[in-house]
C-alpha cells in the first residue's frame, strides 16, 4: 500500500454534516490515515522574502491506496469533490 494525500481546495462548498459519512466510509475500509481543515499560516525562508501561503488549500486527508487509481475511487464521496470542487492527490514516497 501507498499513502496519499487529498489536498481539497475551497472551491466548493461542503457542509459539516457531509464529513462524518465519507470519513467513517474510508475508516471502514482500513484506509484512513488522518486529516484536518488548514488554517491560516505563514511560508517562512531563511535566506530571502518567502511567497504567499497558497490559499485556496482548506483542507486534506490522508490515505492508504493500492495504486493513484484506487486513491482517485477513494473520492467517491468526498463532499468537496461531490459539489464539484477540485482535490489534488498527492503520492507520499517513502523515504525508508
Amino acid at each position: 500500500m501507498v499513502d496519499y494525500i487529498f489536498l481539497m481546495h475551497d472551491d466548493a462548498t461542503a457542509g459539516d454534516e457531509d464529513w462524518e459519512p465519507y470519513l467513517r466510509k474510508l475508516r471502514q475500509a482500513g484506509v484512513f490515515q488522518g486529516g484536518s481543515a488548514i488554517g491560516d499560516g505563514v511560508c517562512a525562508r531563511k535566506d530571502r522574502s518567502p511567497e504567499p501561503v497558497t490559499a485556496n488549500l482548506a483542507g486534506y486527508i490522508r490515505v492508504s491506496a493500492n495504486s493513484l487509481d484506487h486513491a482517485k475511487s477513494l473520492l467517491a464521496g468526498n463532499p468537496v469533490f461531490e459539489a464539484g470542487g477540485t482535490v489534488e492527490i498527492r503520492e507520499l514516497p517513502r523515504t525508508d
